[in-house]
């Protein structure tokens, strides 16, 4: 039968605790594939934000979610803001009542996947660090964050040592954090994901 793609499991980690109607983020849009998953997932009582500081990326991104808004009849999915902005001022760009309150966020670092893209514009550890910090902050209790890592590509095992360095220093008061990783191979992408602490779990 096999294992899940590390995309499959970030997916099934956030579908099994983010409800209908919460707040979601998706940290890194990319093509757009996570928004259009959070979209679906808190319907259209929730909401969505979704960050990238590449132009095509948002511009994937948005005829992802027409798409579907077409394909759909449009009511089955959450209002989505799409922002050119790095992962890394989320906290300021969120509005305030976000704080504490986001169900999910999501993170797929690396670089866009897309033909045309320029694949030297990567996720870098300094601001991706920030941007998961930042995240842990803006969850409810008992919400999630996953990131997707690739240390298969130049600069990518720099950036998953320091995520996972980060995500091993938080207090197993303030999250759960788990590993999905293929042991085998060395560069396989894999998956860091946090629980934030209910507070009857503390």
């Amino acid at each position: 039968m096999g294992f899940l793609s590390v995309l499959s499991f970030a997916h099934k980690m956030v579908e099994e605790r983010l409800a209908p109607g919460e707040r979601a983020v998706d940290a890194t849009v990319g093509t757009g594939a996570d928004t259009l998953f959070l979209a679906k997932k808190v319907g259209p009582k929730g909401e969505v934000y979704g960050f990238d500081i590449q132009p095509e990326a948002l511009t994937l991104a948005g005829e992802r979610l027409r798409r579907a808004r077409e394909d759909e009849g449009g009511s089955a999915l959450a209002p989505s803001t799409l922002l050119l902005k790095s992962h890394a001022v989320m906290m300021d760009e969120l509005p305030p009542s976000w704080r504490g309150s986001v169900g999910a966020v999501m993170f797929n670092f690396g670089y866009l996947p897309s033909d045309e893209a320029d694949k030297s514009v990567i996720t870098l550890p300094d601001s991706s660090v920030a941007a998961l910090e930042a995240s842990l902050e803006l969850l409810r209790p008992g919400g999630i964050i996953t990131a997707v890592l690739y240390p298969g590509h130049s600069g990518g095992e720099l950036e998953a040592e320091a995520a996972m360095a980060w995500a091993s220093s938080v207090p197993q008061q303030t999250a759960s954090a788990i590993v999905y990783r293929q042991l085998q191979r060395r560069t396989a992408p894999y998956v860091i994901a946090l629980e934030k602490k209910r507070v009857k779990d503390n």
